[in-house]
């Protein structure tokens, strides 16, 4: 038995190695804000073309998943992915059960950090929360929202489901950890029939979360409100917004992104044979949908 593990794990392993030293081209940075030190990888800066695109993460993932859209060849941008509060190197926020609004704060000291005044900001799952916040509140400094597989949070939810959904999370941290999350959950991350490396690259990219970090981005996701964040943004007209969700997205569903869409007045764009992390699993297509909404961007749609 213990060499069918090994010969399991093998090519799990060879496939991670090999994506991060292709991760290895786009160099982890970090800098001091007045909110603390944020971490972050970038691709295109030498560029220095188009609208700066700043990318934020899930819950259970960090800046190395967005690999795909830092070699993709066809987005006309620089792309700035942090590793969010309490993920990498970046410092925690103040509270331990903090609400949408510490997130949009650290959020505005990084941009404010990087001299990056009008951004256009790409949300996948729990980065949905962060990037509608920061967007409702500052929209003059928003050109538009690519929202993928936004999940929407508690925020509005009955108490009693919001606690719920909240403590059923920490407790499955507290049962296994990091490494034990990233062995039993992330494959509920990809479409059932995902290939090798978006599950390796899924699995090890959870792996890597803060048990603290994972911690506060727990009350994060109860105490979010996207539709809500959303209605405000749009009201202000200040610029395109996109969503997308995987066809088989068992955690954030169509259902549920369709609502969302609605909200920005979209049409959804549904991504065939995409689980959750589409932009891991087919990222062709997901960069595609994202080099056609920078366009709108870049034309000042709004």
């Amino acid at each position: 038995m213990q060499a069918e593990a090994h010969q399991h794990e093998a090519p799990e392993d060879d496939v991670v190695a090999s994506l991060r030293a292709r991760l290895d081209a786009f160099a982890y940075s970090t800098v001091a804000t007045r909110a603390g030190t944020v971490g972050y990888r970038c691709a295109g800066a030498e560029r220095d073309a188009g609208v700066p695109v700043v990318m934020l993460h899930g819950i259970g993932s960090g800046a190395a998943s967005w690999l795909a859209q830092f070699e993709a060849t066809g987005l006309d941008a620089t792309l700035y992915a942090w590793d969010a509060p309490g993920y990498g190197a970046t410092s925690n926020v103040a509270v331990a059960e903090p609400h949408p609004e510490a997130y949009a704060d650290a959020l505005e000291a990084w941009l404010d950090a990087l001299g990056l005044d009008r951004v256009a900001l790409v949300g996948h799952s729990l980065g949905a929360i962060v990037a509608t916040k920061f967007a409702s509140r500052a929209p003059h400094r928003v050109r538009g929202l690519f929202l993928c597989s936004p999940a929407n949070g508690y925020g509005r939810a009955d108490a009693e489901v919001r606690l719920s959904k909240r403590d059923s999370r920490l407790a499955m941290l507290d049962k296994l950890g990091p490494a034990g999350m990233a062995r039993e959950r992330s494959d509920n991350l990809v479409a059932p029939d995902a290939a090798d490396l978006p599950r390796a690259w899924v699995k090890w990219n959870m792996s890597r979360v803060l048990p603290v970090g994972y911690r506060q981005a727990t009350h994060l996701l109860s105490n979010g409100d996207v539709a809500g964040e959303l209605a405000q943004y749009v009201s202000a007209k200040a610029g395109p917004v996109a969503v997308a969700v995987g066809a088989q997205d068992g955690i954030t569903s169509p259902a549920a992104c369709e609502v969302i869409a609605n909200v920005a007045g979209a049409p959804l764009q549904i991504i065939d044979g995409a689980g959750h992390a589409s932009y891991i699993e087919t990222p062709d297509v997901l960069n595609a949908a994202l080099a056609a909404w920078l366009e709108r961007v870049a034309a000042g749609e709004r």
